[in-house]
C-alpha cells in the first residue's frame, strides 16, 4: 500500500501534464519566451509566500537537518539541488527553443524519447536493475519511437536534447533525498529564475495586460507546474527512476487521444500503431508492480 501511493503520484503527475495543451493553447498568440518566462516567475513568488506564511515549522526543522549533516552530505545537497535546477533551466529552455525554431513535431517528440533515455540513464548511473520484460518493454518503447520518427530524423536529434536535460533531471533527483520536497523545489525555481531573469529585459516583449493571459498563466503555474512537479519529486521517493520514466507515456498518450478526439487533428496508421506498443509498453514494464500490489489486495481482503 505504501508503494502504491509513490505510484499514484507519478500517474498523477504525468496525467495532469497530459492536459497540459488545454491552458497552454489559449495563449497561442503570446511569445512562448514570454510564457516561460511568467510562469518561472510566478511559481517562485507563490511558492516563497507558500514557505513563508504556511511551513515555518519545516523550514526550521529543515535547517536544523543541514546543520546535522556532515560536510560531505552537505555538498551533495547543494550540488544536487543546483544541478537539478541547471537541468530543469536548460530543459524549459530547449523545449521553447526546438517549439519556435525546429518544430513542434520535434518538441512533442521529446516526451516520447525521454523514458527510453531516463531507463538507460538509470540503469547505468544509478544501478537500476531491469527485468527481461522491463527490457522487451524498454525496446518496444524504441521501436515506437522510430515509428513516429519515420521520415523525420532530424527531429530524433533535437528531441535527444530536450529528452535528455529531462531524463537526468528524474535521475538526478532520484539521490536528492535531504531536502524537503516543496523547499527543493522552490530552491530549484528560484535558481531558474535568477538564471532567467537576465534575458528578461532582452528577449521579453510588451508585459501583457489582458486578462486572459494571467488567468490561464496561474491555472498554468499552479496546476501543470507545481503541483505535478512536487509529485514528480515526491514518487521519486518511492519509486525508481526507470519506473518514473516509463510511466512519463502517460504524457504523450493523453496528447495523442486529444489531438485525435478534441482538436480533431489527422492520425497515421504509423502513429495508431506506434501509440498502442506504447501503451502495451506500460503495461509490461509495470506488470510486476501491478500483480504485487493486486496480491497484497487479495491478501489483506483473506486477512
Amino acid at each position: 500500500m505504501r508503494l502504491s501511493k509513490y505510484y499514484l503520484a507519478a500517474i498523477t503527475a504525468f496525467t495532469i501534464w497530459g492536459f497540459f495543451s488545454l491552458a497552454l493553447k489559449p495563449l497561442h498568440l503570446y511569445p512562448s519566451l514570454d510564457i516561460l518566462f511568467y510562469r518561472v516567475f510566478l511559481c517562485v513568488v507563490l511558492m516563497m509566500g507558500i514557505n513563508l506564511l504556511f511551513r515555518k515549522k519545516t523550514l526550521r526543522e529543515t535547517k536544523e537537518n543541514f546543520k546535522l549533516m556532515s560536510a560531505t552530505q552537505k555538498r551533495n545537497a547543494v550540488l544536487l539541488t543546483l544541478g537539478g535546477s541547471l537541468l530543469l533551466s536548460a530543459n524549459w529552455f530547449f523545449f521553447i527553443y526546438v517549439m519556435n525554431h525546429v518544430s513542434v513535431k520535434a518538441a512533442s517528440f521529446a516526451y516520447l524519447v525521454c523514458p527510453i533515455l531516463t531507463t538507460v540513464f538509470a540503469y547505468f548511473i544509478l544501478k537500476e536493475k531491469l527485468n527481461k520484460w522491463q527490457w522487451t518493454a524498454v525496446g518496444l518503447s524504441v521501436f515506437s519511437c522510430l515509428l513516429l520518427s519515420f521520415n523525420h530524423f532530424m527531429d530524433i536529434f533535437y528531441s535527444l536534447i530536450v529528452a535528455a536535460t529531462y531524463a537526468l533531471y528524474l535521475v538526478s533527483q532520484r539521490k536528492n533525498t535531504a531536502i524537503d520536497k516543496f523547499l527543493l523545489l522552490t530552491l530549484q525555481l528560484t535558481t531558474t529564475a535568477i538564471i532567467l531573469l537576465p534575458f528578461y529585459p532582452f528577449y521579453s516583449s510588451e508585459v501583457p495586460t489582458a486578462f486572459n493571459f494571467y488567468f490561464y498563466l496561474v491555472i498554468i503555474v499552479v496546476l501543470f507546474t507545481i503541483i505535478p512537479l512536487f509529485l514528480n519529486l515526491y514518487a521519486l521517493k518511492g519509486v525508481n527512476s526507470s519506473t518514473v520514466g516509463i510511466l512519463l507515456y502517460i504524457n504523450p498518450l493523453i496528447n495523442f487521444f486529444l489531438a485525435i478526439f478534441y482538436y480533431k487533428e489527422d492520425i497515421t496508421t504509423f502513429q495508431i500503431i506506434a501509440y498502442s506498443l506504447i501503451l502495451l509498453s506500460i503495461i509490461i514494464f509495470n506488470s510486476k508492480h501491478i500483480f504485487k500490489l493486486k496480491a497484497k489486495e487479495l491478501l489483506a481482503k483473506d486477512v
